[in-house]
């Protein structure tokens, strides 16, 4: 052949395949055999070794890439992957309801319901049509790079499929309105998960091979995705289903998202449904349930989004979690198992956790040995001994707990739980403070909470490495006191401690160094404050902007902030009026920790906010972000009459119309560059 009739002969294989995975994936029919498939992908490849300039991203053969990477890169998240609220029965879910009611002042939502499939949250993002980046959650704002791994799975498209003339009219039809242009960025959110035959196969044959077998498959997913070595991830059959599409071209409901990214070549769940009621809402939980374990994935519960999308951005967001979409989740998994022992460990704050030790039990798929107890108050409201049998609750993957006493099995050598007197770290009385339920060490020198706190800020930090055995052994060796001390180590100071070696040291060492530089709301949360979170340590960081101004405040600085209550202000203002703890700020700075400001700039949009829909011609969407968030303004993704400004562009959706109706700022691509001077 002619190289221009290899170039065709390549474009009609790839069609054919990217046909043929498209009907497998998302139409759920298989055209052609496996094997006549694996042929097709053959000759490309053949062919694609003889001409490798003729290999595009999008090639089917490109999806087992690429050597090993030494490490995850982090990619910032453009829209953050929220968490959801979860609900665990009708009544919660129509309470649920009934707030959306009120805030939304409809008479009735329609609800869209899918199930919640247990795997690994991704984020997709295309660029003119070709998969550019894949990102792990992470902390919801910045997650892993793992592009190379997702392109190796088969249910994931490498290109967007192009919309035909009849995907427009059969749109049309059903939704009695037409569709804008695809933009140039799509962002596709959906679940990675490995399939129960699959997974059963696999762990079939690891154990035959007498390799390590996946507790279960929710462990599988995210084990195989995050491998540095892309072709593990290859030779393990994963799967893929889209639930959430992020660009802008006209679509008004989650109904018609489901419908177009089917259009686009995404698979998406086939166990979904417009709910008009909610007797439809029950109705479709209760089938689910029941057939649960008929699936071939696992599922933990629902999910319920109202499905008009501008009701649904209007409601905003409440902490981390949309205030239009919740989780109505199945009866957790439960088990039975016996009591044995109760320690207590000390945590950061110097409280002290009572933790069950029980029978070792199998629960969700995995080995439990312990279960948490919360406090002494939950103790005596079980009524539970050592000794008891318990039933075991495991629910969303928290730690195990125990939900319920056995009284009837009681043996007559059953112990009641002592309340400590002392500290099970320092031997220190202990102390109960006002208004809080757990109990708590005296000593403020316990080296149970000097422990405690290391750790907390060196996850804070990022500091790859350095973990409890590590901490445990630099402060029982005096080499180190507080968490300002870990940036002053030195590779002769770890040599000191058994089991380093020269490279080991010196790794740990770079890890700590690379980790010295830390965003403001990160340190804040590496200090440990108590009662303050990632979202506090948000909202002061970008009240205040600067470390300084932070440990300059007067209390009343603190009250006025909106978002944090009355014991979080009283909290931070304790924290930094103490001289150990500005002390202890002042270490990290010697020890050349260096606090960035909070990142957002002055300049001419100081101040105001920006909406942005429909699709942009001379400029992306993600840089057009950029330069508002350079001149100091804001981005929104849900319309309000707080906006000042709503760019439209081509092919808006609904957030266009409610912005007129709001009396915001329309401005359309030309009059946005000049306001920002491009």
């Amino acid at each position: 052949m002619t190289k221009p009739e290899v170039k065709n002969r390549i474009e009609q294989l790839r069609k054919t395949i990217t046909k043929h995975r498209h009907a497998y994936h998302v139409l759920d029919k298989q055209e052609i055999s496996d094997a006549a498939l694996d042929s097709l992908k053959h000759e490309l490849y053949i062919l694609e070794q003889q001409y490798p300039d003729l290999i595009t991203a999008d090639s089917p053969t490109q999806r087992v890439g690429g050597k090993p990477l030494r490490e995850f890169k982090k990619i910032v998240h453009a829209r953050p992957m929220l968490s959801m609220e979860d609900v665990f029965s009708f009544d919660e879910m129509n309470a649920w309801y009934a707030r959306a009611l009120k805030l939304s002042k409809q008479n009735s939502l329609e609800l869209f319901c899918m199930v919640k499939l247990d795997g690994l949250a991704i984020s997709l993002v295309y660029e003119n049509g070709i998969l550019k980046t894949a990102a792990t959650r992470g902390d919801g704002k910045i997650g892993e790079d793992i592009t190379l791994q997702a392109k190796t799975i088969d249910a994931i498209p490498l290109s967007l499929r192009e919309l035909s003339e009849k995907d427009q009219a059969e749109f049309s039809a059903k939704y009695k309105h037409k569709l804008g242009r695809v933009p140039s960025r799509v962002e596709v959110r959906g679940e990675v998960y490995f399939p129960l035959k699959a997974f059963n196969e696999y762990n079939k044959k690891q154990k035959k091979d007498s390799k390590q077998v996946f507790a279960n498959p929710r462990n599988a997913a995210a084990g195989s995705l995050r491998q540095l070595d892309p072709s593990i991830t290859a030779s393990r059959p994963l799967s893929f289903s889209a639930w959430d599409l992020i660009a802008d071209f006209g679509l008004r409901t989650q109904e018609e998202e489901w419908s177009a990214l089917s259009m686009l070549g995404f698979p998406t769940n086939k166990e979904s449904k417009l709910a008009m009621s909610l007797f439809d809402v029950k109705q479709f939980f209760d089938l689910e349930l029941s057939r649960r374990e008929k699936l071939d994935y696992w599922i933990d519960g629902t999910v319920l989004k109202i499905n008009d999308n501008s009701v649904f951005e209007g409601l905003g967001v409440v902490g981390k979690t949309p205030r239009g979409l919740i989780a109505w989740k199945f009866p957790a998994h439960e088990a039975t198992t016996v009591v044995e022992d109760v320690q207590w460990f000390v945590g950061r704050t110097g409280a002290l956790t009572p933790v069950a030790i029980i029978r070792p039990t199998s629960i969700g798929g995995t080995v439990v040995k312990h279960a948490s107890l919360h406090n002494m108050d939950e103790i005596e409201r079980l009524g539970l001994k050592i000794g008891d049998t318990v039933i075991l609750v495991k629910a969303g993957d928290i730690i195990p707990k125990v939900m319920r006493v056995l009284k009837e099995l009681r043996g007559q050598n059953a112990k009641p739980i002592k309340f400590p007197s002392v500290c099970p770290s320092c031997g220190a009385k202990t102390i109960k403070r006002d208004g809080e339920v757990a109990i708590s060490c005296s000593n403020k020198n316990c080296p149970a909470k000097d422990h405690a706190r290391i750790l907390h800020a060196a996850r804070a930090f990022e500091i790859d490495g350095l973990g409890d055995q590590i901490v445990l052994h630099l402060l029982e060796a005096g080499i180190i006191r507080t968490a300002a001390d870990v940036f002053k180590l030195s590779t002769p100071d770890l040599l000191e401690l058994d089991g380093f070696a020269d490279l080991s040291s010196k790794k740990l060492i770079e890890a700590i160094n690379a980790k010295k530089t830390i965003q403001l709301d990160k340190f804040l949360i590496a200090l440990g404050i108590r009662h303050v979170g990632s979202q506090t340590a948000g909202i002061l960081a970008q009240e205040f902007r600067t470390l300084d101004k932070i440990r300059k405040a007067k209390a009343g600085d603190f009250d006025k902030l909106e978002g944090v209550g009355e014991v979080m202000s009283k909290s931070v203002f304790e924290f930094f009026a103490h001289n150990e703890n500005q002390h202890l700020i002042d270490e990290y700075i010697k020890n050349g920790v260096v606090v960035n400001n909070y990142a957002s700039k002055a300049g001419k949009l100081q101040g105001k906010s920006f909406l942005f829909t429909g699709t942009l011609k001379n400029i992306s969407r993600v840089d057009a972000w950029n330069l508002v968030k350079q001149n100091g303004g804001k981005i929104s993704e849900t319309i309000s009459k707080n906006i000042d400004y709503a760019v439209v562009g081509d092919g808006p959706g609904s957030k266009a119309d409610k912005a007129k109706k709001l009396g915001v700022r329309i401005l359309n691509e030309n009059e946005f560059f000049s306001i920002v001077g491009k």
